[in-house]
């Protein structure tokens, strides 16, 4: 008989899922909280509250570095969760600085302020999908964990609105302040997929001397009132002391380089400078213990 006869009697059996761990499901649903601040900040642009607009890109800004340590700490880390992080943070990131700067002032250059908008957003996704594809590379040394290749997606977009923050400060909104806005979104966008190192930060603060808990809270505090009381002055002074920083990722990321080259010279003929920076001796040829000469 081919087929089986159906008992009607007999319910068809249901395939039944894995439950899914809350330890899995709570970044995924701060990635989810950021999306929404991003979108909603695009609401607020076109409405024309700008204010608004800025405030919820930060807040966005806030969950991005929120979820990827509670994953890590959770042990809740999944490859759903970095895609769904990478699309959250192209429309946070991409998307949204560029049309609240497009609304805010770009758009009287018309197709000019379009263009410079779009090559902001495309290269936040480039820089995003670079991200991705060398997050696994298994030749890079252990050090270059300490950098990121060009300027990560959350710290353009904070960085590119600076025109605005200037704005709010009483920088006059000018055919000439938009021009130089058009130059330095384009420069950002650039910076954003180039091959700049750039200090990550993922290292830093995984362990707290016990002596300096107190004065951390106090600095949190004290930040978080400021950003409160004076948001564009700290703003502002966040994204240029940002870009003048960035010039010592490069020299760092230039000695790390030259350590290594130091290694690679003064270690024996043949041996292997591995990724760590240990050096281990070449690998035995089939048969090279058994030439005259080598002790067994």
């Amino acid at each position: 008989m081919v087929f089986q006869p159906i008992d009607p009697t007999q319910s068809p059996r249901r395939r039944r899922f894995k439950a899914i761990p809350v330890r899995t499901l709570l970044p995924n649903l701060i990635t989810l909280l950021a999306l929404c601040a991003g979108l909603t900040a695009i609401r607020l642009a076109i409405e024309g509250r700008l204010e608004l607009a800025l405030g919820a890109i930060v807040f966005a800004a806030v969950l991005d570095g929120i979820d990827g340590r509670v994953a890590r700490m959770l042990k809740g880390t999944s490859r759903f969760g970095a895609e769904l992080d990478s699309l959250a943070d192209f429309v946070n990131f991409g998307v949204t600085p560029a049309l609240i700067l497009y609304f805010w002032g770009l758009h009287q250059l018309k197709s000019f302020g379009w263009i410079v908008a779009l090559v902001f957003a495309i290269c936040a996704a480039l820089r995003l999908a670079r991200f991705n594809v060398m997050i696994d590379d298994p030749n890079k040394p252990a050090w270059a964990g300490n950098f990121f290749t060009g300027i990560p997606a959350p710290a353009g977009a904070l960085t590119v609105l600076l025109p605005i923050y200037l704005f709010f400060l009483g920088v006059p909104n000018g055919l000439f302040t938009i021009w130089i806005t058009f130059f330095y979104t384009l420069a950002i966008g650039l910076l954003m997929v180039s091959r700049l190192p750039v200090f990550s930060g993922k290292r830093v603060g995984k362990r707290v001397p016990p002596e300096m808990v107190l004065p951390l809270f106090v600095a949190a505090v004290l930040v978080f009132a400021l950003l409160i009381a004076y948001p564009w002055e700290v703003l502002s002074f966040g994204a240029i002391v940002y870009l003048v920083c960035l010039p010592l990722g490069w020299l760092s990321y230039r000695e790390y380089v030259r350590k290594d080259a130091e290694a690679v010279a003064a270690s024996p003929a043949g041996d292997v400078v591995t990724p760590d920076g240990a050096v281990d001796p070449p690998p035995e040829t089939p048969g090279e213990q058994d030439r005259p000469g080598r002790l067994n």
